[in-house]
Parts: C-alpha cells; structure tokens; sequence
C-alpha cells in the first residue's frame, strides 16, 4: 500500500459513495445531487453508449462504461489536485485492470453469442480473401485483436498520464529553482516555467477528459465489434 494505491482506493470509494448517496433516493424529477448524477450518466449514454451500440445494447452494457469513464477521469484528475499532483493512472496497475475488463467483456459478448471457435474464427478471418492471404493476414489479425488490444489500451492511457506528470513536474521545478535557489536574470525563467506550467495545467485538463473518453469510447467500440463479429 503505497501513495499511488491509496489514491486508487480513495478515488474510487470517493466516486462509488457519491454515486451512492445521489442516487440514494432517486425522484422522478432530480434535484441537487441526483440531478447532476443522471447528468453525467446520461452524457455517458448518449455520446458514447448509445452513439456506438444503439439504444437496446448501450443501456445493456452503460454500466461497464459508464464506471470505465468514471474510474478513469476521476483518477486522472489526482494528477493536478495539490499534495496528490500524480495520476495513479500513470503506473501501469490500473489502466492494465480496466483493459483487462474491457477486453474479457468484448471476448465474453462474442463467445456468448457465437461460441468459442465461432467467434475466434469471425474475429481474424476475413470474408472474400484469396486463401493464400489468409496464411499471412489471421496471424496478423490474431495478433491484433486477442494479444494487442488490451495492451494498446493500457499503454495509451498510462503513457499519456505519465507524460502529463513528467511535464508538470518539470515547469514547477524549475519554476522553483529559478525563482527560490537562483537571483537576477533567472527570475524571469522561474516566471517563465511558472506561466508554463499553468498552461499546461490546463493542457492537462483536457488529456483528462479526452483520454477517459477515448478509453470508454474504445471499450464500446470493441462491445459492439464482438456483437457484430459475423460482419467483420
């Protein structure tokens, strides 16, 4: 249990009990803390549930996704929140767990639906090719879709959050150093790498948001592939 764990654990009791106590008493007509709930739930539905499976499969698997885009933006937002000023979703536990579930949800749907060898088959071989090419393209496509994609996942995410991190890290330190050790001239670098680093805090703010999105985004994505896999 170091810092990074007890972020996750925080973040994520912090996310599941607000979640909790606004729908506690949900009311046809939200107010206060429901209200904003069924918001944010309902912008998940709509933009990305709904807009990639269509009405019936979105609100099936809305709350995978949903808790994909929630886990991960309220996680990535620790990365500019004082005294925390990390991401725990820039080391590689994390963002492994939600690929992992995202990939055995996308591997569970098409086995559930096709069988096992169904599925494999719809999944890496593709229709109206010359059998010769098939010799080259379903190890390509094996490797793709069953061995690569929940690692694609994981390393977008993480190296994106650590990358951010890094480069935060670098304009308040040198922000710190110029200013407090060095005098004279360096005091307008320090105000300089200060400037920096509040642009790029909120530079920050949108890789947050864009990379949560991207992760549930991808895991529709991937739902709908392996409900569709015959059409592949």
């Amino acid at each position: 249990m170091d810092r990074l764990m007890l972020i996750r654990v925080v973040v994520s009791v912090a996310v599941a009990l607000g979640f909790l106590i606004a729908m506690r008493s949900p009311k046809i007509i939200p107010t206060g803390a429901q209200n904003v709930a069924e918001s944010f739930l309902d912008w998940v539905r709509t933009n990305i549930a709904e807009e990639i499976l269509g009405k019936e499969n979105g609100r099936k698997f809305l709350p995978i996704i949903a808790s994909i885009f929630f886990a991960t933006i309220f996680l990535n937002l620790t990365s500019i929140i004082p005294f925390m000023n990390i991401s725990s979703n820039a080391r590689v536990g994390m963002p492994l767990v939600m690929a992992l579930v995202a990939y055995i949800t996308y591997c569970w749907v098409g086995i559930s639906k096709f069988g096992f060898f169904g599925f494999i088959k719809s999944s890496i071989v593709l229709p109206g090719v010359p059998l010769p090419i098939h010799f080259l393209l379903v190890p390509i496509e094996f490797l793709s879709t069953f061995i690569l994609r929940p690692f694609t996942l994981t390393i977008r995410l993480m190296a994106n959050m650590l990358a951010g991190h890094i480069m935060l890290a670098l304009f308040f330190a040198a922000t710190q150093y110029f200013i407090i050790d060095q005098s004279g001239i360096w005091t307008l670098a320090g105000i300089g790498g200060l400037i920096a680093a509040i642009g790029f805090t909120f530079f920050e703010l949108l890789v947050i948001a864009l990379q949560a999105y991207i992760f549930a985004l991808l895991t529709a994505v991937y739902i709908d592939q392996s409900i569709h896999a015959d059409s592949h």
